[in-house]
């Protein structure tokens, strides 16, 4: 029962990181049950069979709140189905030690540039709802898709950087979208892991117990993207990716480093990014107070009435 109840609160925690951020669900879920002995093609099995529910839940509060864009959706949705199917039915019993750090590296660049790009500059409007286009959208669906299934996790990592890179969307339209298409993904990967596994080492109520804590947290989390402003949004997200990446690649077997240089650098990136979302905060408020006094100054004055 203890097992359980710890599960929901992972599932819960999870899901607001992830449908605030566009990311982290499958990876802390998944962190979890490798951590209490489950093997990882069975721990991905699970967290995919409990994020159909958790991504549909999702996916409906933030089409409430109107965080989805469903071009983008229909165009990446499908290409990350194949992926994820194709990834857990030939590939959930390859290691990916070896790609994980090569894509880490990736990862860790792109979460730097966005990092300083939404701290520095906020949100460009010159490039925002222009169509983002399906010959960016098909490959990055399939890989997203493939890392998915065989790591337990990685739609969001994967595809709300790109996305957010591209400067064609808005921070909370990207997480929105992301996390709506991620249900196809998921229900893809599930299929994929029943065909290469059956329900072999699948435990149902650990998924379950993920399902729920997930579900309570969906609309929290869609709530939160919706009031957050992009530029604050657009630094979190980036030193989200850049702290995760740089986990994965100090603690691979490509780079040794003694733990007190690895505390060390740990301290630096969790430093940068405080620094880069209070820097944002900072922006915005001042942004917010200019725009108030532009306001005021275009408003007609009160004209003195006649004696």
């Amino acid at each position: 029962m203890r097992t359980l109840v710890l599960l929901a609160l992972a599932g819960f925690l999870a899901q607001l990181v992830d449908g605030s951020l566009g990311m982290a669900y499958g990876v802390t879920s998944t962190t979890l049950l490798l951590l209490i002995g489950t093997n990882p093609a069975a721990a991905s099995a699970t967290v995919h069979l409990a994020e159909i529910g958790t991504t549909l839940a999702s996916g409906v509060a933030h089409w409430r709140l109107g965080n989805v864009d469903w071009k983008v959706v229909g165009r990446i949705a499908l290409p990350g189905a194949v992926g994820a199917f194709a990834g857990a039915t030939f590939l959930s019993g390859l290691s990916t030690e070896v790609a994980k750090p090569v894509m880490s590296a990736i990862l860790l660049a792109l979460g730097l540039y966005l990092l300083v790009r939404f701290t520095a500059w906020g949100v460009s409007t010159r490039s925002l709802g222009r169509p983002v286009r399906r010959r960016f959208l098909i490959p990055l669906g399939l890989f997203g898709g493939f890392v998915d299934a065989t790591g337990g996790g990685g739609w969001g990592p994967v595809g709300t950087p790109a996305l957010l890179a591209s400067g064609r969307m808005e921070p909370r339209k990207v997480i929105g979208s992301i996390d709506t298409s991620e249900f196809i993904v998921a229900l893809a990967a599930s299929l994929g892991f029943l065909v290469g596994l059956g329900s072999a080492g699948v435990n149902p109520g650990w998924a379950v117990a993920l399902l729920v804590g997930g579900v309570a947290a969906a609309p929290v989390a869609a709530w939160i993207v919706r009031v957050f402003p992009p530029r604050v949004l657009g630094s979190a997200v980036g030193g989200l990716i850049l702290l995760t990446n740089t986990r994965t690649i100090l603690t691979s077997d490509w780079v040794t480093v003694s733990d007190p240089v690895r505390t060390a650098v740990y301290a630096l990136v969790w430093l940068l990014w405080a620094a880069a979302v209070a820097w944002s905060v900072r922006a915005h408020l001042a942004d917010r107070r200019a725009c108030a006094v532009d306001r005021t100054r275009q408003s007609p004055e009160a004209v003195p009435a006649e004696e």
